[in-house]
C-alpha cells in the first residue's frame, strides 16, 4: 500500500521521507484545509527530498468555486510546479451549487501536462460523489482524495468501499483521521494509497497573553477575506 502524508513544511516532509513514505502532498496551513505552498518551501523541497511530491493548488481556505483571478494564480502556481520537475498536482474546483467545475477542473489537469493530478476533498462536499466520480474520470483525474464525505474517513468507509470498487481509471485515496490504529483497514478493504498528515503539537514562542497574531474572525468558511477598495480609498484620501 502507497502511503501518502500531507506536509505542512519542510521539517515534515523530511520526517515523512525518514519515516518511509511513499509520497508527499505538499501544502501549507493544515487547519484552514491546505492552500499552496511559497515558492521558497517548493524550491528546498526539491534540493532536500527524494521521493515523489505532489504540490497542492489552493489560492485560499474557504470553499472550492474561484474567481477569474483566481484562477489565473492557480495556473501560474501549476506552471511553477511544472518547471520546477515535481511529480504531481492536487487541485480542483466547484460551482457554488457544488457541482463539479467541469471545465476549469479540466484546465487545472491539462495544466499539469504530465504530471500525476488529484482532485481533492472538494470532492466530499459534492452532492452526487458517483456522477463526480465519473465526471473526473473523463476527464483523466489520476486519484481522488476523499473522507467519504464524512469528517474522519473511518466513518465514510461505506461511501469510499463503493468509489473503491466502481473506480475504472481513477484511484481512490482515503484521508482524514487516518492513524496507526486503523491505517490497516483500509489495506485490508482493497484500497492501494491512503494520506494522513500524522501531525503532533509542539509548543512554540507565542505572546498569546499580551498580543496573540491569530485573528478567529477571520477564520469563516463560508467567507473570503478581500481588501475593501472602498476602506482602502477613505484611507488614502485622507493621509494623502
Amino acid at each position: 500500500m502507497l502511503v501518502e502524508v500531507c506536509a505542512n513544511s519542510l521539517e515534515s516532509a523530511l520526517n515523512a521521507q525518514n519515516a518511509g513514505a511513499d509520497r508527499i502532498e505538499l501544502c501549507l496551513e493544515l487547519g484552514l484545509g491546505g492552500i499552496t505552498p511559497s515558492f521558497g518551501l517548493l524550491k528546498l523541497i526539491k534540493e532536500k527530498i527524494t521521493i515523489p511530491v505532489h504540490v497542492l493548488i489552493r489560492p485560499r481556505s474557504g470553499d472550492f468555486t474561484y474567481d477569474d483571478l483566481e484562477f489565473e494564480t492557480m495556473l501560474h502556481d501549476i506552471q511553477l510546479c511544472v518547471e520546477l520537475g515535481f511529480e504531481g498536482i492536487v487541485s480542483g474546483a466547484l460551482h457554488a451549487d457544488l457541482k463539479l467545475d467541469i471545465e476549469r477542473t479540466t484546465k487545472l489537469s491539462l495544466a499539469s501536462k504530465d504530471l500525476n493530478f488529484t482532485f481533492h476533498r472538494a470532492f466530499d462536499w459534492v452532492k452526487d460523489p458517483f456522477l463526480v466520480l465519473n465526471q473526473l474520470e473523463k476527464i483523466g483525474v489520476d486519484y481522488i482524495l476523499t473522507s467519504g464525505q464524512q469528517l474522519k474517513a473511518i466513518d465514510g468507509l461505506e461511501l469510499l468501499t463503493q468509489l473503491h470498487q466502481k473506480a475504472k481509471t481513477c484511484t481512490i485515496m482515503p484521508g482524514s483521521g487516518i492513524n496507526a490504529d486503523n491505517a490497516r483497514l483500509f489495506k485490508e478493504k482493497g484500497f492501494k494509497v491512503i494520506h494522513l498528515s500524522g501531525t503532533t503539537f509542539y509548543p512554540k514562542n507565542a505572546n498569546l497573553s499580551r498580543l496573540p497574531m491569530s485573528t478567529l474572525s477571520f477564520f469563516q468558511e463560508d467567507k473570503k477575506i478581500i481588501s475593501d477598495i472602498k476602506i482602502l480609498k477613505d484611507v488614502v484620501n485622507r493621509v494623502k
